[in-house]
């Protein structure tokens, strides 16, 4: 086919003329493309983006293309574009055989390496062909990849790039330096200070490279290096490594024993995020101890609560021994006994087991008896060299810690401390606490066995007195009497003042009550003359009195009544009364009525009084001024009601009507007393007297319908009443106890309302009363009580009252108790009355008026002392109670200087308890050691001063104290006391969450009660 030369030549200029459009166009690509490759150097990378992206290359493949993709791809990596990843990516598929292939993935990764961005970096390294580079970059990759590595911690890998370039020039100091890190992190030391040595001489001078050292060498035992190396950095470090450095100095000095040097500082340690742990503590306070500062080593051992380790045991035992160089005892038999109960050091164990055991009977304990501690040491350490020692102590703790039961039961079943002395001891103190305690029956079981062991003389002639005593209160008057006699001639008897001094006074009591009253008189005679004027003279003059009377010597009674009455500070109406009463067997019925009239002026109020009233109307009725006695006898019957003497003196009045041949108004008073008093003896003579009456106005048959209606009168079984009474009373006077029961018995089956029914109701009642059969003795009390008044009333109302308050019948016993406050003759039964209706009233929360019963009590003379304490610690329940505080706190004060055993441990307590409250803490914690000392057996009050001492310790700053008792509390109380336990539990979790916040050794557990609680 042939062209036209048109068409050819037009082809040519056609050609020609696309030939420079392209060139046009590549030279304007390629201006783009310097523009842009400027704005890349300079780092504007989305300008220089933007000039990329005007170009489009006509030959996809070529090199133009190659590089736009690079470049591009390069721009958005370093934009942080989204998709810079994934172009870059095509450009290493696209372009294989670009030079710039080969640099793609390790520019990259040098960006992110220059930007710190080590994971990024770390993704396009991996990548990175290892074998294409050159000399001059790969020193540089191996160093960047390693360190990447190291940031990202691959510390392995990275070690092993480090060695590739140890040796460089440009790199290798600061690969040593890594290399060396890298060991000192894997704990190896040697090899670590090897590279940073090194890495120093090549020139690094990194501010951590002294620390390391310091620390390394401090880790490797080389302390004075560590000393060294740690001061060299110390001022050019910053907060943190300043605190770490201080703590590296400090150790090394420790570890030195350099302890003064070391304090200064471990006192500069700032712990980790702030907060020290059981260790940073021990160390500082060690070295205190050891430099002999001991308040300040107490401070820093007192951190460590709930510790359980060798460290914890070391601080608990350094922490007892800094205690008690200060001479704070209990708060070192605490930490003793941490320190004790761990078994990490067991030398320590031991001698923290010793001191235990050795404060515990010096100062006492609240967690176990003092006995137990000792005999638990002896059980672990059977043979140490202290043993002997602690053996000795443990016979002695029994006396001092007060435990005699379990100390005669030691010392009676354990043949190794079988200490006849000691024994003989135990029990004489046993018996006297149990005295004490009215548990009279025991406590002479006790004397007994210290009687048993005949060793000290002293103890001897006190247990003597004694079981003489309980002799007496069970009305064993010769044996008693036996046993005072037997005191009295015994050498050591009159070293005895607290007991001698009063030994004739109890011999003339019981010869009192044998009714020796010649024997009685003299021995109160040759009391008086001895004794200074006091309470138990004035009563020795009035007994004195009494026995005279008794042996019909008026007057040399009326002469010992002066003398009682002469002694001013005492309440003398009874010795008055008996004076004026005794005139009358002298023929001297003129005085004896001139005296009861002064009497009735001088004692209005007197227990007395219807006394004087009744033998003032006798008196005149005996000289024959039978309306003046009759006068006597109206007044009496109108105001005393409830006299023994109201049914006599009706039954006088009635005697002098008819002896007047007044019978009717003589029927009046009669009748009245036959009906008032069924029972008594006057209402079967006012039968008589009615019958012969009626006689005499010739109505026998009104007499005889009378008669009938009475259930008490028949006179055909009055021989056989007399005869059964007869025969059981027989058995009562003979102390046949058992046949006068079973006799009285029969007697009030037979005949319930009898001509003896009073005295049998009452002679059983007291002998069912004396054996222990108290509930069946109510019914016959009850029985003498409701017929009236009588010579037993009195009596009868008291045992009554004693068994409904054993009963806790305290309503019953109020109603007693009322009764015999208001009826009583004896001033001991109205104490009784008074005292027992203030604890009555006080069980049924009637807080007022049992303060009111406690301010009579107190308002008497001659009271004990044990009923003073009684009415103040009574008065302080209630002021508790009412929370009256003010008043509590008196009362208890009281307390504390009258009462013993229990009373003086709760008087105890509440002294603590208020010096607590009024923020004196140390006072407070003084207290409750003499509790713990002395009153620890009375746990209730022992342990909530326990926990008091608990709470003022947290007060005090003492987190170990506290925390500790209270860990206790919940250990050993729990079960006992579990309202308090709970209350300790929740303060141990208080103490604990704030000590947690400086102590990162203290774990705190949630409180499950609490959460619910909040839930």
């Amino acid at each position: 086919m042939k062209f036209s030369h048109k068409i050819a030549l037009s082809l040519m200029f056609a050609g020609s003329f696309v030939s420079a459009q392209q060139t046009e166009t590549y030279t304007n690509e390629l201006g783009t493309y310097q523009k842009g490759m400027t704005l890349y150097a300079n780092q504007q990378y989305a300008a220089a983006l933007q000039e990329f992206n005007k170009i489009e290359p006509t030959d996809d493949h070529g090199l133009l293309a190659s590089n736009l993709a690079y470049y591009k791809a390069s721009s958005a990596v370093r934009l942080d574009n989204a998709g810079g990843d994934r172009l870059m990516e095509d450009f290493v598929r696209d372009f294989p055989q670009s030079n710039k292939r080969k640099i793609a993935y390790l520019s990259v990764g040098n960006f992110y390496f220059e930007n710190s961005n080590y994971r990024d970096a770390k993704n396009w390294y991996d990548k990175v062909d290892q074998s294409i580079l050159n000399y001059q970059n790969q020193d540089e990759f191996y160093f960047n990849y390693a360190y990447t590595l190291f940031k990202t911690n691959y510390p392995e890998l990275s070690q092993s790039y480090f060695e590739r370039v140890r040796n460089s020039q440009k790199y290798g100091a600061q690969a040593k330096y890594y290399i060396g890190y890298m060991a000192y992190e894997s704990d190896n030391y040697e090899d670590a200070n090897e590279m940073f040595d090194q890495a120093k001489r090549d020139g690094v001078s990194g501010r951590n490279m002294s620390y390391f050292q310091s620390d390394m060498n401090f880790k490797l035992g080389k302390f004075e290096k560590a000393i060294a190396q740690g001061k060299e950095q110390l001022d050019r470090s910053n907060a943190m490594e300043r605190s770490q450095l201080n703590k590296i100095i400090g150790e090394s000095y420790f570890n030195l024993e350099q302890y003064n040097e070391a304090i200064p500082y471990l006192k500069e340690y700032r712990g980790e995020r702030g907060k020290w742990n059981n260790t940073d503590y021990y160390q500082l306070g060690f070295a205190y101890f050891k430099a002999q500062e001991y308040d300040n080593a107490i401070s820093e051992f007192n951190k460590i609560i709930d510790g359980n380790d060798f460290v914890a045991q070391n601080a608990y035992y350094h922490l007892a021994k800094s205690y008690l160089k200060v001479e704070k005892k209990t708060q070192a038999l605490n930490a003793f006994k941490n320190a004790s109960e761990m078994d990490f050091d067991k030398k320590i164990k031991k001698d923290a087991m010793l001191n235990y055991a050795k404060l515990s009977y010096e100062i006492g304990n609240n967690y176990l008896p003092v006995p137990k501690v000792l005999q638990n040491y002896l059980k672990a350490y059977p043979t140490s060299e202290e043993a002997d020692q602690i053996g000795e102590l443990l016979i002695d703790s029994y006396i001092t810690s007060k435990q005699y039961d379990q100390a005669v039961q030691m010392l009676e079943g354990n043949n190794s401390f079988d200490d006849k002395k000691a024994y003989q001891k135990v029990t004489y103190l046993y018996a006297i606490e149990l005295y004490k305690a009215n548990e009279y029956k025991r406590a002479q079981e006790m004397f007994q066995k210290s009687l048993s062991q005949r060793i000290d003389q002293e103890l001897i002639a006190r247990a003597t007195f004694w079981n003489a005593e309980v002799d007496y209160l069970f009305n064993n008057y010769n044996e008693a009497l036996i046993g005072y006699k037997e005191f009295k001639q015994m050498e050591s008897a009159s070293q005895l003042s607290d007991i001698y001094d009063k030994i004739d006074y109890n011999i003339a009591y019981t010869y009192f009550k044998l009714k020796k009253y010649n024997l009685a008189a003299e021995a109160f005679d040759d009391f008086a003359k001895k004794v200074n004027s006091n309470a138990t003279k004035y009563d020795a003059y009035v007994r004195l009195g009494d026995s005279y009377f008794a042996e019909g010597s008026y007057w040399p009674a009326m002469e010992s009544y002066n003398k009682a009455i002469a002694m001013n500070a005492y309440r003398s109406d009874y010795a008055f009364f008996q004076k004026a009463y005794s005139y009358g067997f002298v023929d001297k019925n003129d005085r004896k009525i001139e005296e009861l009239k002064s009497f009735l002026k001088k004692y209005p109020k007197s227990i007395y009084y219807d006394d004087a009233l009744y033998h003032l109307a006798n008196t005149y009725s005996s000289v024959s001024e039978e309306e003046k006695a009759i006068s006597y006898y109206q007044r009496l019957i109108k105001n005393y009601p409830k006299s023994p003497y109201y049914a006599r003196s009706l039954s006088k009045q009635g005697l002098i009507n008819y002896n007047r041949e007044n019978y009717q108004a003589a029927l009046k008073d009669l009748k009245r007393l036959v009906d008032e008093y069924p029972n008594s003896k006057e209402a079967r003579q006012a039968v008589q007297t009615v019958r012969l009456i009626y006689i005499d106005l010739g109505q026998t048959e009104v007499y005889a319908t009378w008669v009938k209606n009475l259930d008490f009168v028949d006179v055909e079984d009055s021989d056989i009443d007399m005869a059964t009474y007869e025969a059981a009373e027989n058995k009562f006077l003979e102390n046949e106890t058992n046949a006068a029961i079973k006799g009285f018995k029969k007697y009030l089956v037979q005949f319930p309302n009898g001509l003896n029914s009073l005295n049998a109701n009452f002679y059983l009642a007291q002998l069912l009363f004396d054996e222990g059969q108290k509930d069946e003795s109510i019914q016959y009390y009850k029985n003498v009580v409701e017929a009236g008044s009588s010579e037993f009333t009195e009596e009868a109302l008291r045992k009554l009252s004693q068994i409904y308050l054993t009963q806790e019948d305290y309503k019953l016993a109020t109603e007693t108790l009322k009764r015999l406050e208001k009826e009583a003759n004896f001033t001991q039964n109205i104490v009784f009355a008074q005292s027992n209706l203030m604890k009555a009233l006080y069980e049924q929360k009637q807080y007022q008026e049992t303060i009111r019963y406690a301010d009579l009590i107190l308002g008497l003379n001659d009271v004990d002392q044990d009923a003073k304490a009684d009415a103040h610690i009574f008065t302080a329940r209630s002021a508790i109670k009412l929370e009256n505080e003010a008043k509590a706190k008196e009362a208890y004060s009281e307390v504390e200087k009258l009462a013993s055993g229990r009373l003086k441990a709760e008087a105890l307590y509440y002294s603590a308890y208020f010096k607590h409250e009024d923020g004196l803490y140390q006072e407070s914690n003084k207290v409750v050691e003499d509790i713990t000392k002395n009153y620890s057996r009375y746990r209730t009050y022992a342990v909530k001063a326990f926990y008091l001492m608990a709470k003022n310790y947290h007060q005090l700053d003492d987190a170990y104290q506290a925390s500790y008792i209270l860990e206790n509390i919940i250990k050993n109380f729990s079960d006992q006391f579990p309202d308090l336990a709970e209350e300790a539990q929740q303060k141990l979790n208080e103490i604990k969450a704030e000590e947690a916040k400086t102590n990162s050794s203290i774990k705190v557990e949630d409180n499950p009660s609490v959460e619910e609680t909040e839930d």
